[in-house]
């Protein structure tokens, strides 16, 4: 109900005063004060609808925002935090860590690397020098000459009733002899095997053997073989530089080193029941064990000199015997001409003077061996001796043993001359004797 009254101010015509009436083009905008009443929202008409003072019966307006003016548009602005910037940073943060991490990575290993090869940390040692001439390994030095001999030098294996009998030996001809102690191949069935330095095998043969100086020949079915070369074992001196070499236990192609320790050594050996073995040897210190029988005693120029035969060691009977720097090598002048008789025969000849020997001399000086018989047509009757003689020396040699004349004169070859001095009641006497092979 109304009383028919306006309540609104004067001038409202169902709209405040100052703004227009209904049906105006812009009734119903608010305008601010100030703005002149060009249309700018005022907070004040923000919810004139709602106005409650607002006459319910009065006509209203909808009123549509104007179109807006080409070229009054503010410029997008597009905001750095806004979600689609997120997959682009993380397209570029994977990039940036791989390559930090791999920047890591190599760092750390270039460093490990320059301080493993003494880039890094403290510096070891002088500025390195010339290499000395031991180190520059010369043919004549000692890591030449086992280079050099090495590949002529075999392993021995022999097959027999009491199980397989293993020593050394080496290349004596291109054409497979090969020459070894006769107790290597002693009580075997006469078939062998060899096996070389590069490892490889062949069988052999027992070609011949020489009980009383332990010489054995083999030979293997192979050509074009690298023979040693022989040496001159009459001209060797205490001193002079020695390598062995061979398979000691079993280890073969060892070398070890030493020097001729003494020479004319007398050695007399043998097993119960079996041959008595006689030579003159050369001792040596060079380290020489079981299984290093056969092997080659070489000189300073790699020329083989001996052939290692026996060792002598502080054991208990039996305990194994091992080395103590005495070692004994037959004479390579005596063996290679055994060798030669043994290929060339079948057997070796055995070099003698024509006596027989009794017990030591009598005398002053308690030296010397008597000669118990004289072959009347033997080398020593020949050059005057006679029974009752003693031999005080052999080219120079003293004899305190009857097995020192024995090995003595075997090692000469059968018509060598050797000079006899030799006492005959209280007279010194010298004599020269031709000696001659056994008849046997």
């Amino acid at each position: 109900m109304t009383d028919g009254w306006d309540w609104r101010r004067p001038g409202a015509s169902g709209a405040p005063a100052g703004q227009p009436g209904p049906g105006h083009p812009s009734a119903g905008a608010p305008t601010t004060p100030g703005d002149g009443g060009h249309g700018a929202a005022s907070p004040w008409w923000s919810d004139a609808l709602a106005d409650p003072w607002r006459d319910p019966y009065a006509p209203a307006a909808v009123v549509l925002p104007a179109a807006p003016i080409a070229g009054t548009e503010p410029e997008p602005v597009t905001d750095p935090d806004a979600p689609g910037r997120t997959r682009l940073h993380q397209i570029l943060l994977i990039p940036l860590m791989a390559a930090l991490l791999a920047g890591t990575l190599g760092g750390a290993l270039g460093y490990a690397f320059a301080v493993r090869g003494g880039a890094g940390g403290a510096v070891l040692g002088a500025a390195p020098g010339a290499a000395p001439t031991l180190a520059q390994r010369p043919p004549e030095s000692l890591a030449g000459v086992a280079e050099r001999v090495l590949p002529s030098v075999v392993t021995v294996r022999v097959a027999g009733l009491g199980g397989t009998s293993e020593g050394s030996g080496f290349i004596a001809s291109a054409d497979g002899h090969v020459i070894t102690n006769d107790h290597v191949v002693a009580g075997g069935t006469g078939k062998a095997s060899v096996i070389f330095n590069d490892g490889s095998s062949a069988a052999a043969t027992v070609v011949g053997q020489d009980p009383e100086s332990d010489i054995a020949v083999i030979k293997v079915s192979r050509s074009g073989l690298r023979p040693v070369e022989f040496g001159d074992s009459d001209a060797l001196a205490v001193g002079d530089p020695v390598l062995a070499m061979g398979s000691p236990l079993s280890l073969a192609n060892t070398v070890t080193a030493g020097i001729v320790s003494a020479l004319d050594r007398t050695m007399h050996a043998g097993d119960p029941g079996g041959p008595t073995r006689y030579y003159a040897a050369i001792q040596t210190d060079a380290a020489v064990n079981h299984g290093n029988s056969g092997g080659p005693l070489v000189d300073a120029a790699g020329r083989v000199i001996g052939v290692n035969s026996t060792i002598k060691s502080l054991v208990a009977d039996g305990q194994e015997a091992g080395n103590i720097g005495l070692a004994f090598a037959i004479p390579i002048n005596q063996a290679k001409r055994i060798t030669q008789d043994i290929i060339g025969t079948g057997k070796a000849r055995r070099t003698v003077i024509g006596a027989q020997v009794g017990g030591p001399g009598s005398g002053t000086s308690g030296a010397g061996v008597r000669l118990s018989t004289v072959e009347p047509s033997g080398p020593a009757a020949g050059a005057g001796l006679r029974a009752g003689d003693v031999i005080l020396r052999l080219n120079g040699r003293p004899m305190t043993e009857p097995t020192d004349l024995i090995a003595l004169v075997r090692k000469h070859a059968p018509g060598s001359v050797v000079t006899v001095e030799y006492r005959r009641g209280s007279t010194r006497q010298n004599a020269s004797v031709t000696l001659a092979a056994d008849a046997k």
